[in-house]
């Protein structure tokens, strides 16, 4: 969440950088709510100290009127305390869907003021007319999407043979890349708390993204990042321990409730998927470095794959939710001819130590500070499957995938 402190120093421009972000969101309303809060705590304050002076009073004797005066605060005292108690919640969750702050460099504007920065290898060419990954899936028999609806609903995807070889070895691959980069290689549980979700920022405002184990009070994770982020919630972390670099292969899931165009058909939005997550927890002023440490990682990969992609830096309206700034890695897929994200490298300053309090001391003498979050994809397996095999498919329909990963595979 944005430090409440910046928004009552100089509201105008604070809260035009928030509106960057989310133009809808009203500033005024966050505003108002904070001051109510602050104007009845101090009545509460008041009050509990107007009570205390009583019982002081009352050790040299309770006469009626003390006692009345004592009624009559207590009974005021109690109903601010509601009244502060209600205020506050509604402050809360009016403060937790407000999103974060762009940095300087991001551009104002929705995606359509997204600026591509790198371009890196080129198109391939083919003497045919390549094939869309489902039909080449089918034709090789590596997923099966009918199983997977009847195994569980649609989609939801079933993979089998070489596509399974596939996806173990992709994800050997980033591990192994990543860990030589200085990633500690974890593995999270696939199931998360309430406060573990709040912690990340998909907690309230995405709640509905996600699905539920009620009996348990548990969720599925929609990505590893929740999990990696909340590591070291209520946290002091000495100065010398960061960065702390972590790396994960899960399974994600997410309900992916809304309507998508034949675009979006396949392996490209399912409700499970595996991917490859970096997570970094860093001084703030090493967050930039940060973010190109993990550029690298993500762009490594897909170098030694062989495949075409695009650098864009994101504009403020395109940045998620716990964004301050966002460079997403687009894939060239062939059989489609469009780029399709596969990795988004995000800088998420304070946003969620603010939240989680995750915090680091430089020394023993010092105020504690909020560490700066970051995350990357290194990268979405599925949607890096498309590339592959949409880049290396053959006119006969097979798939000749590159030798670096054939040495990963069984």
């Amino acid at each position: 969440m944005i430090d409440m402190n910046l928004l009552r120093q100089d509201p105008e421009a604070v809260g035009a950088e928030i509106q960057k972000k989310d133009p809808e969101f009203d500033v005024e309303k966050l505003l108002k709510l904070d001051g109510q809060v602050r104007e009845i705590n101090t009545s509460v304050e008041e009050l509990r100290s107007k009570k205390n002076e009583l019982a002081k009073q009352a050790k040299g004797g309770v006469t009626p009127e003390l006692r009345e005066q004592s009624i009559s605060v207590g009974k005021e005292l109690k109903e601010k305390e509601t009244q502060l108690e209600d205020v506050q919640k509604d402050l809360n969750n009016f403060l937790y869907s407000c999103p974060n702050i762009p940095l300087a460099d991001v551009p104002v504007g929705n995606k359509e003021q997204n600026q591509v920065v790198k371009e890196v290898g080129s198109k391939p060419d083919f003497s045919f007319k390549p094939k869309h990954h489902v039909e080449l899936g089918e034709k090789n028999k590596w997923f099966n999407f009918e199983v997977g609806a009847q195994l569980a609903s649609s989609g939801f995807v079933w993979y089998e043979g070489q596509g399974v070889k596939l996806l173990y070895a992709l994800a050997m691959f980033m591990l192994k890349n990543n860990s030589r980069r200085g990633f500690e290689v974890v593995l999270p549980p696939y199931l998360a708390n309430e406060k573990t979700l709040t912690t990340s920022g998909n907690f309230p405002k995405f709640k509905d993204e996600v699905f539920a184990v009620p009996e348990e009070n548990l969720y599925t994770i929609p990505t590893s990042e929740v999990s990696l982020v909340s590591r070291y919630r209520d946290s002091i972390i000495p100065t010398d321990q960061l960065p702390i670099n972590m790396t994960a292969w899960s399974s994600c899931f997410r309900r992916e409730a809304g309507n998508y165009g034949a675009n979006e058909r396949g392996l490209i939005r399912i409700h499970q998927f595996e991917k490859v997550e970096l997570v970094t927890l860093c001084d703030p002023k090493d967050s930039e470095k940060e973010l190109e440490k993990m550029m690298a990682c993500a762009e490594d990969i897909l170098q030694q794959l062989g495949l075409h992609y695009r650098v864009s830096l994101l504009a403020a309206q395109d940045c998620s939710f716990q964004s301050a700034k966002t460079y997403d890695i687009e894939v060239w897929l062939p059989g489609q001819e469009r780029y399709y994200e596969v990795s988004s490298a995000s800088i998420c300053t304070d946003f969620q130590s603010r939240r989680g309090k995750i915090r680091y001391r430089k020394s023993q003498n010092e105020k504690t500070q909020l560490v700066h979050t970051l995350n990357a994809s290194s990268l979405a397996l599925p949607r890096l499957m498309v590339a592959l095999m949409e880049t290396y498919q053959q006119e006969d329909g097979s798939i000749d995938l590159p030798e670096v990963l054939k040495k990963e595979m069984f």
